[in-house]
């Protein structure tokens, strides 16, 4: 074990808290008031499944209780903005709602919206009660499979004592959410050929508890006896195979799971042949810790074991884990579509081998020290895929630098904090939208990556657009395009030339059908569409098993023959239909890989299309969109994402000739069109 100076309990902060609270926050458009209600300490009984500390005070003044109180209650305020500042709609209430459930000892809220009324509390309930022996607190146990985050602290030895607060401070939060964290620390001395790598790791392992203790308990919990690695095994190759680390101990982990700490692991393992704990990779220790939570891990086989392809493993699900979370100082997967940026949202199922790629561009015309962080951002991408391969598809992978963590921003004219390498700011003030539990309560990025730049909120004092440095990854769906633009781009076909139709064998009609059917819940007239579009279609844009998808087709203004608009280039690009399954939207950002496929592969030059002037996506439209207008005398808006510089009026008037003549193809024909 590595040696240690002291328990690791004793380090955690010891300040008294009172018992929970249940608090409802509402929103100004409502106007009942927000209300607390303290609960009362309950009874102990012998059924009781929990931990029994005590400490005694040698002195309990009411000065500390009323301070104690007072620090915790500038805490909670802070973290009900938080909540409140997340942007989270009803949609997202419902979801986070049914995946972490109410916490327990909480009334089910009544509204069904996150802003209407958002009740939280710790998923470890426990009251602290004042007495003449000292304090004592009693711990219950959380549910038997917890929701976990797996953080990765990568050099918190370069993380000042401001940064590792605030990381700290994120964390107990997101406990009070329900996602309890499980921290591997980093401190690169696998690689640093230090002698005295232990001495290092257990200075950063007891920062970080303190840290997390002085924001209530429980506290921190030293794990650095679960892992167990062997070196006559060689490195797997596929994140399912078994690999040279593995968790021997499994209840030093799953203890202080169940009871609610934040669990510390350090980059160390014992070596079974040499007996002796030794510095491992921390990408290694993530994944094996992802797979053992999971239920995936393997046992390692023994002389004794019979190797009958017959026998039976049993595996059993410790927890779920639903985030991987990676706080580096170089932050998120840089892009060179975001200039001094990181992707925001990457479908590692179709965007994987892109992300890696774009690394070269950044790095081609970037500083020498950018440059030698290439490698690192690498393996930072390949982690969060290999554990991202081994979860449920809801799972998410974070890639952030611990000072978006922290909830600490850069202002312009600032210098208070280390710039590591350029891609992360300096550290400023204090922003209410926490990433992480931004990301938590919606399970989306904090702004959308189809936005474009220059759309995204400005800081109220700079008044530049923030360039966030927080990349969000999911196993996501895989994307076909027909015909595929990476064999040749998108152009408008000769007239009588070869063309794709929706009845062609490549396309699921069918099901095509049902995706238009369920998100615009109206019936498709499918021969009047299909009489309409199967001439003029461009290619179409498929999301997962039809989860999501877009129609784009080649129109020509009104009055104009096919031949005369080819030969003069008035062809326009129109995106006919874009539709996401009902349960698809809003969540797994399926409506924004859709839109990015159509505008970054397929209309890169911009595309147009219409909407009804009241359709409430019209919004998420606007914003997405070059230009919108409003066709006088018609019920329609016409958008389009065209660069300024190809735009001129004759474009704009073949743009609206389009979008007010295209004919609508529903069975009810009573209802507006879409």
């Amino acid at each position: 074990m590595i040696p240690r100076s002291s328990n690791a309990l004793k380090r955690a902060g010891s300040a008294a808290q009172p018992s929970p609270v249940t608090i409802s926050l509402r929103t100004k458009s409502t106007s009942a008031a927000s209300s607390s209600e303290r609960r009362p300490p309950t009874a102990l009984r012998k059924s009781d499944r929990g931990i029994l500390s005590s400490s005694v005070a040698s002195k309990c003044t009411y000065t500390s209780i009323a301070a104690a109180e007072k620090k915790k209650r500038d805490q909670d305020r802070e973290f009900f903005i938080s909540v409140l500042e997340s942007s989270a709609t009803k949609r997202d209430a419902k979801t986070y709602l049914k995946t972490f459930g109410t916490p327990s000892g909480v009334t089910k809220p009544k509204a069904n919206a996150l802003r209407d009324s958002f009740t939280s509390v710790s998923k470890t309930p426990r009251f602290i009660q004042p007495s003449d022996k000292g304090v004592v607190e009693v711990l219950q146990e959380v549910d038997e499979a917890p929701h976990v985050a797996i953080v990765k602290f990568k050099n918190p030895q370069l993380w000042d004592d401001d940064i590792l607060d605030g990381v700290a401070k994120t964390l107990t939060q997101l406990r009070t959410l329900g996602l309890f964290s499980v921290v591997v620390v980093d401190c690169d001395v696998a690689t640093s050929g230090s002698k005295d790598w232990r001495k290092s790791v257990n200075h950063q392992v007891d920062r970080i508890v303190k840290a997390v203790g002085e924001h209530g308990k429980p506290g921190a919990k030293v794990v650095d006896s679960a892992l167990s690695t062997t070196s006559q095994q060689q490195a797997s190759v596929s994140p399912f195979a078994p690999g040279r680390l593995h968790v021997e101990i499994e209840t030093a982990l799953t203890s202080a799971l169940r009871f609610g700490y934040v669990a510390v692991v350090p980059s160390a393992a014992q070596d079974q042949e040499q007996l002796e704990y030794v510095p491992v990779d921390s990408n290694e220790a993530v994944l094996t810790l992802a797979k053992f939570l999971s239920g995936l891990q393997m046992p390692r086989p023994t002389v004794k074991e019979s190797h009958d392809d017959a026998t039976v493993i049993q595996m059993t699900r410790k927890a779920t884990v639903d985030r991987i979370i990676v706080l580096d100082p170089i932050g998120g997967i840089p892009t060179h579509r975001r200039p001094n940026g990181a992707h925001v949202f990457i479908n590692m199922e179709n965007e994987f081998e892109t992300a890696k790629a774009g690394l070269d561009l950044v790095t081609e015309t970037a500083s020498q020290t950018m440059a030698a962080t290439k490698q690192k951002h690498v393996e930072n991408l390949k982690l969060a895929k290999d554990c991202l391969a081994v979860l449920p598809p809801t799972a998410s992978a974070i890639i952030t630098s611990p000072a978006e963590a922290a909830n600490l921003a850069a202002l312009k004219g600032e210098d208070k904090g280390t710039d590591f390498t350029g891609l992360v700011g300096n550290v400023g003030t204090r922003r209410k939208q926490n990433p992480l539990i931004h990301n938590l309560l919606t399970d989306r990025p904090v702004y959308s990556s189809s936005l474009p730049l220059g759309r995204i909120k400005q800081t109220n004092q700079a008044r530049l657009p923030r360039i966030s440095t927080t990349t969000l990854a999911k196993k996501g769906l895989p994307v076909t395009i027909f015909p595929d633009p990476r064999q040749a781009p998108w152009q408008p076909p000769k007239p009588g030339g070869p063309r794709l139709r929706l009845t062609d064998t490549c396309v699921d009609l069918p099901r095509l059908v049902h995706l238009i059917d369920d998100s615009f819940d109206r019936k498709l007239d499918v021969q009047h569409y299909l009489d309409r579009v199967n001439e003029s279609l461009a290619g179409i844009i498929i999301a997962g098993e039809y989860e999501g998808g877009a129609i784009l087709t080649w129109e020509r203004p009104f009055g104009l023959d096919e031949q005369t608009a080819y030969e003069t280039g008035r062809m326009v690009p129109y995106l006919d239909k874009f539709a996401v399954l009902k349960k698809s939207q809003g969540a797994g950002g399926v409506a924004d890989i859709v839109f990015n496929a159509m505008v970054r592969d397929c209309f890169p030059d911009g595309v147009c299309w219409r909407s009804r002037k009241n359709n409430p996506v019209n919004k998420w439209y606007f914003e997405r969109s070059r230009g919108s207008w409003k066709l006088n005398d018609s019920n329609w808006a016409m958008f389009w994402t065209t660069p300024s510089t190809t735009l001129n009026e004759s474009r704009i008037r073949d743009y609206e000739s389009v979008c007010r003549n295209v004919a609508p193809s529903w069975l009810d024909k009573q209802k507006a069109a879409d």
